[in-house]
């Protein structure tokens, strides 16, 4: 499924589930400034099951501004394990996300290697259920995820590490990080906060919850939160730096959520 400027849609979703992103549509008329709407993210999924390219792979792509969705989720069943596949391992991307002021609400993105390219520009995600197992969260956004779910399946991997992060800053001056806000981090297998994908990663975990897991992190909880072990670059924030990461001022310093087109949500979101 392809969502960008223009696109024709079909909105609110109301297939239980949907096989061919080739054949999707959400919504009408479809432009920037609209809310589309499934019947909740148990209920209404997209599936598909391409891979190797995290560029064509995307069972889901969005590439226009101002989008909202709430209460979909959508699959990459190439490795899906309930589908009882036994597939070698490759990307196989579930949501490719490149539009700018992008807001997901209570929905899910299921995979298990690079599940969620979270590509560029401001994104807020929010009661979402992310599901992965390798870098399943990655990319170059500027990304505020608040009381999500991460669902680490690294069992997957027969004894090898999984990494739920790969972030893609490429220089200091870039403002784009992903912060994970009041989330619970659950699974099984070795897993790894993250790793860099490109030399100035930017990962903030903040007043998360980590069971049984072992960037910079602040008032984290858990089995998984002893930060003995993390690696030597790893940093616990100052104050200072948390009240620059850990607000809507971090993808929203101008309002867009709270005073612009997506206001409609704010009841919700805030």
């Amino acid at each position: 499924m392809l969502i960008h400027q223009g696109k024709a849609i079909t909105r609110p979703f109301k297939q239980p589930s949907i096989r061919s992103r080739r054949t999707t549509r959400i919504g009408s008329a479809f432009t920037s400034n609209e809310a589309h709407t499934g019947e909740g993210k148990r209920k209404t999924s997209v599936i598909w099951g391409d891979y190797d390219s995290i560029a064509t792979s995307a069972t889901f792509t969005s590439q226009a501004d101002n989008i909202v969705v709430k209460s979909i989720t959508f699959i990459n069943s190439y490795n899906y394990a309930p589908n009882g596949t036994n597939n070698p391992m490759r990307a196989a991307v579930a949501a490719t996300i490149e539009g700018d002021k992008s807001v997901f609400y209570r929905c899910g993105f299921v995979g298990l290697q690079d599940t969620l390219w979270d590509v560029q520009g401001r994104h807020y995600f929010k009661l979402c259920t992310i599901v992965g197992a390798v870098d399943f969260i990655f990319g170059s956004g500027q990304s505020l995820y608040e009381r999500c779910t991460i669902s680490v399946t690294a069992r997957a991997l027969n004894g090898a590490p999984g990494y739920i992060t790969a972030q893609g800053r490429s220089s200091p001056t870039e403002p784009n990080g992903f912060v994970f806000k009041d989330c619970n981090i659950v699974g099984h297998g070795k897993t790894y906060l993250g790793r860099p994908w490109r030399d100035f990663a930017r990962v903030v975990f903040y007043n998360t919850s980590m069971y049984q897991l072992s960037y910079a992190e602040y008032n984290c909880h858990g089995l998984g939160a002893n930060t003995s072990r993390r690696v030597k670059w790893a940093n616990n924030m100052s104050n200072t730096m948390l009240s620059k990461f850990a607000t809507m001022s971090f993808i929203d310093d101008e309002g867009w959520i709270k005073y612009g087109k997506l206001k409609m949500l704010v009841p919700l979101l805030m």
